[in-house]
């Protein structure tokens, strides 16, 4: 089956929804296949390979809703699925806020290509995602033979999907995904630091080679050799590109309309006010070509458009998707983000650490918690300590603690040096005077 059948199947079932008593009925086909393998120790471990087949249907009925889901295409088999579903619809209790998207916030024109499609997937043969994670496993093991165990990874994957809205929408997307990742422990007195390496992105050609893979998982576990804590205090805090946007997620939570509306969010109220420093610029860019979060519309069918999410650290947008944007009475603008950027600075990772005079890189954050309501946070850590612009050891057991209302106006510097292998396209972070506790 492809798009275009796919589509006519989606327009049939929306069709035939209706036709059994729904007020509005939204209909999402997709169709995924994806395949897995892993080397460890020269041996090839595991290797999976999946294909999936989805009909996820949303009935309205007279301001109720229900959502559903099957992997049965069969046409007699969907008539019962879709009937029964509507039935059970009408025993909810209604909410005028349950209506699909207004046809205005739809996108008017889907034809433009974003990039999202590989044509080397077809391509991809088993031989080659074999041989991919034996080559990066191998040299993991000559770059450094004392290790305790290696492991490396090759996948790939590719979606076809369509939506199709009782009220007016229809839109379809294809997309790709191939990712290449390496990760290994080594013996370090008691201890077994780990590390890895991941990378990702919609175009085979632009992964990084088995080398780089497996020289860059080996300097993450290398790096952190003789960790130890440190004394408690007060540090700029250096956050490395590829684990910024651990944060940043944290902050789109309360940006959220649900939060907002349910009041369990510390940003409500704060639009187009101060929320952090003049550094602080996030913009959520779904055009970008070949980014992997890019997308004519959402998951609701609305429209996606390039926004300003903080500007040089004022508030200027909310996530709004459709049903809590009724309930607050916001135009919807869609509810999740795509691709995410920020302001960049003029220097990188290295350039910032030789200009802090006592810091701690950060490089991983090791569990810890963050409320959206009050904005208070407490994460551990792991990473290097910097005196006078050089690294002095390796640091761990360490957590750092504070409230996100203060945090982001400590932000003093944004690197220019963004992590490529994300959605979220972030650069080293600085931040003055972050709690640290150690010792």
């Amino acid at each position: 089956m492809d798009n275009k059948e796919r589509m006519e199947l989606a327009q049939w079932a929306s069709d035939f929804a209706i036709k059994k008593g729904a007020s509005q009925a939204a209909v999402a086909i997709s169709r995924s296949r994806s395949v897995q393998v892993e080397v460890r120790e020269q041996r090839l471990e595991t290797i999976r390979e999946s294909t999936e087949n989805n009909l996820s249907l949303q009935i309205y009925r007279d301001n109720k809703y229900s959502g559903h889901s099957t992997n049965n295409l069969n046409k007699g088999q969907l008539e019962k699925f879709i009937s029964e579903a509507v039935d059970a619809t009408a025993y909810l209790s209604p909410d005028p806020d349950r209506e699909l998207p207004d046809p205005s916030l739809y996108p008017a024109d889907t034809s433009a290509d974003l990039g999202l499609y590989d044509p080397a997937h077809a391509g991809v043969s088993p031989e080659f995602r074999v041989e991919t994670a034996m080559q990066t496993e191998q040299l993991l093991r000559q770059s450094y033979p004392e290790l305790l165990s290696a492991t490396a990874r090759f996948s790939d994957n590719a979606v076809e999907s369509v939506r199709v809205h009782s009220n007016g929408f229809s839109g379809e997307q294809r997309g790709t995904f191939f990712s290449t990742s390496a990760s290994l422990s080594v013996l370090d007195g008691t201890g077994r630091p780990s590390g890895s390496f991941f990378a990702g992105g919609r175009f085979l050609s632009k992964l990084p080679n088995s080398d780089e893979v497996a020289r860059k998982a080996l300097e993450e576990t290398l790096k952190q050799l003789g960790a130890e804590k440190i004394a408690s205090g007060r540090y700029t805090m250096i956050l490395e590109n590829s684990i910024a946007s651990s944060l940043l997620w944290r902050m789109f939570q309360p940006m959220s309309a649900r939060n907002i509306q349910q009041k369990n969010s510390f940003l409500d109220g704060m639009l187009n006010q101060a929320i952090g420093s003049e550094h602080l610029t996030i913009i959520d860019d779904p055009t970008l070509l070949g980014g992997m979060a890019s997308r004519h519309f959402d998951g609701e069918g609305i429209a996606a458009r390039r926004r300003v999410l903080i500007d040089k650290g004022v508030l200027k947008s909310y996530l709004i998707d459709n049903y809590y944007g009724r309930k607050l009475g916001m135009t919807p603008n869609g509810g999740s983000t795509s691709n995410i950027l920020m302001a960049y600075g003029n220097r990188n990772a290295q350039q910032i650490m030789e200009g802090t005079r006592k810091g701690i890189l950060v490089t991983s954050f090791n569990g810890g918690n963050a409320n959206s309501t009050t904005g208070d946070f407490s994460f551990g850590i792991s990473g290097q300590l910097v005196e006078n612009g050089k690294i002095v050891k390796a640091v761990n057991e360490m957590n750092i603690s504070g409230n996100f209302k203060n945090l982001w106006n400590q932000l003093i510097e944004t690197g220019n040096d963004p992590y490529p292998y994300s959605s979220a396209q972030t650069p080293t972070l600085a931040f003055r005077d972050v709690d640290f506790s150690g010792l």
